[in-house]
């Protein structure tokens, strides 16, 4: 029996796992990793999927533990070449539903609802479904039996013992499949692995928030927060509900998860206070709470758009009060930063989780994950979920508890587990790539990203000549096109002097024996790249380009 590991191994994302058995796979979560600064232009980052279309007709099906996107937003790219069945709570698969149909791929997959405590036959798998609190609704940690014993999938975990919706991580059940069957491997979230304590309940989020709208009576309140955080939305509706305001929710995410969440029965707020985001502005100020995206300072999300004053519906004022109800992701501090100035400048009020507990995490720090291993009891366990750091931290946790040390093993993405009489050891590597998504998957690759990097840091000189080729003599320039690099009152001169450079150059490789294009854009390189670094210190990026006329 074997685990694969393509992703969620070495930073937040892209998590999906495959369990192989008899020859078949189970697919634990299919996400994807949304893009940074880091990748420009780049729309999302997928797993590499390659070993699992090469081994489609295999796989029986997949696990989506939670609705998250980088737990379930990679569906719609491998339903496109691979056909399964996927298997979740009804929320989260209404969202699945969500984005299949908006792929039109639902006809390449089965959605199969599972309930708390069912049990379902996968394959050659028997699969246990238990519930388990996160920051969105119905997650589920995954008990699966094989013939090398019981595999526990932990979901992303967190032991709230007071959350919003009564359902509690079901501890109880864990304790009685250790004592009677034994967990045989145990794959645990490593979030918050690094971060002693425990993780603030949902419920003391609430009562924080209660004391933001008390002070904030006479104001408009804006909240941003993430689109599938329905009890965190709830919470804030119940504070609204309760002073008199009217529930308007923007944002397309936001919206479409209002209309699932209430269709559902998870979120409860009554038709006469909630209302459509073209009713906002003819509404008392003061008796309107606005629900939105934006909290990770997303280009063009809806708060986004109410700071550069584009949004149709919401105008930023001196009397609103914006409480950003999330942390910053790793990567989105500096977009956090500047919407928040923005607000500022517009003279709006801004609470933050800096400021006080309207946030708390999804993921069980370093206490919650001691009791649930005290509980699990497993033989074998590898962290799953994390950047590196964090798996390491939750292995030396584990370690700390008193499992062997050859017991825990730490992977990465690409990397394998098999158990077997044996015990466990590492197995055969796939691919752990990275996979761009810029209008077309795989559109572009490390390299290419580099040069965007360049680019966009550093601008570009694009130096153009004209040789004769038979003549070994130069034509026509060099002409220097350059952006993004000097300011206009230097670039004539800053060009002329490049010009000069590249033709001093390129008319001594004319004399030498192998005026190759190789070499005449070799020494136009050099010749363009030590010139600007003469006269600027600068490095953008030199493009030469040679025509050879006969």
């Amino acid at each position: 029996m074997r685990v694969r590991f393509f992703g969620g191994l070495s930073q937040i994302g892209r998590n999906c796992a495959a369990i192989e058995a008899e020859g078949k796979l189970l697919l634990i979560d299919c996400g994807q990793m949304f893009s940074d600064d880091a990748s420009p232009g780049v729309e999302t980052i997928l797993p590499d999927f390659g070993f699992l279309r090469d081994r489609a007709a295999d796989i029986v099906g997949c696990i989506a533990t939670h609705g998250h996107e980088d737990h379930i937003g990679a569906l719609p790219f491998l339903l496109r070449d691979v056909s399964f069945p996927v298997y979740s709570t009804r929320f989260t698969l209404a969202l699945v539903r969500h984005k299949l149909a908006e792929a039109n791929l639902l006809d390449r997959s089965q959605l199969v609802e599972v309930h708390d405590g069912e049990k379902v036959k996968i394959g050659p798998f028997d699969c246990e479904f238990l519930p388990v609190t996160h920051s969105t609704p119905s997650g589920v940690i995954s008990v699966i039996r094989t013939s090398q014993g019981v595999i526990v999938h932990s979901g992303d975990l967190k032991i709230d013992p007071t959350p919003v919706d009564h359902r509690t991580t079901d501890l109880d059940r864990l304790a009685e499949i250790a004592s009677t069957e034994g967990v045989r491997l145990l794959l645990a979230d490593s979030t918050n692995a690094d971060t002693p304590g425990r993780t603030a309940s949902e419920t003391h989020i609430g009562d924080v928030l209660s004391g933001v709208f008390a002070a904030n009576s006479e104001r408009r309140i804006i909240v941003a927060s993430f689109a599938s955080h329905i009890h965190r939305l709830q919470q804030v509706a119940d504070l609204a509900i309760a002073q008199g305001r009217t529930v308007v929710p923007v944002g397309l995410s936001m919206v479409r998860n209002f209309k699932l969440a209430r269709d559902l029965g998870l979120m409860h707020i009554p038709d006469q206070h909630i209302a459509d985001a073209d009713e906002a502005e003819r509404l008392d100020p003061a008796k309107v709470c606005v629900v939105c995206t934006g909290s990770q300072g997303e280009y063009r999300s809806a708060l986004w758009k109410m700071v550069q004053g584009e949004n149709r519906f919401v105008a930023i004022t001196v009397d609103d009060t914006v409480v950003f109800s999330s942390h910053p992701i790793p990567g989105n501090e500096s977009a956090v930063a500047r919407l928040r100035n923005g607000l500022a400048r517009l003279g709006a009020e801004v609470v933050h989780s800096g400021q006080l507990d309207v946030h708390t995490s999804g993921h069980a720090k370093q206490d919650e994950l001691a009791d649930f291993h005290r509980v699990v009891r497993p033989e074998f366990f590898v962290p799953v979920h994390g950047e590196h750091a964090h798996l390491a931290a939750h292995a030396k946790l584990a370690r700390g508890m008193g499992m062997a040390v050859d017991n825990v093993v730490v992977c990465l993405d690409g990397q394998s587990v098999e158990l077997s009489d044996a015990g466990i050891a590492r197995g055969p590597e796939t691919s752990g790539a990275m996979i761009y998504v810029d209008g077309r998957v795989g559109g572009v690759d490390e390299a290419v990203l580099q040069e965007r990097r360049v680019l966009g840091e550093n601008g570009f000189v694009a130096v153009f000549v004209v040789i004769d080729d038979d003549e070994r003599s130069l034509v026509d320039g060099p002409t220097v096109i350059s952006r993004g690099w000097a300011i206009d009152d230097d670039l004539d001169n800053l060009e002329d002097a490049i010009a000069d450079a590249v033709r001093a150059s390129i008319l001594d490789v004319l004399k030498s024996r192998e005026p190759t294009r190789k070499n005449i854009e070799r020494v136009m390189r050099r010749s363009a790249g030590s010139t600007v670094a003469d006269l600027t210190r600068r490095r953008p990026m030199i493009i030469p380009t040679v025509t050879f006329a006969r």
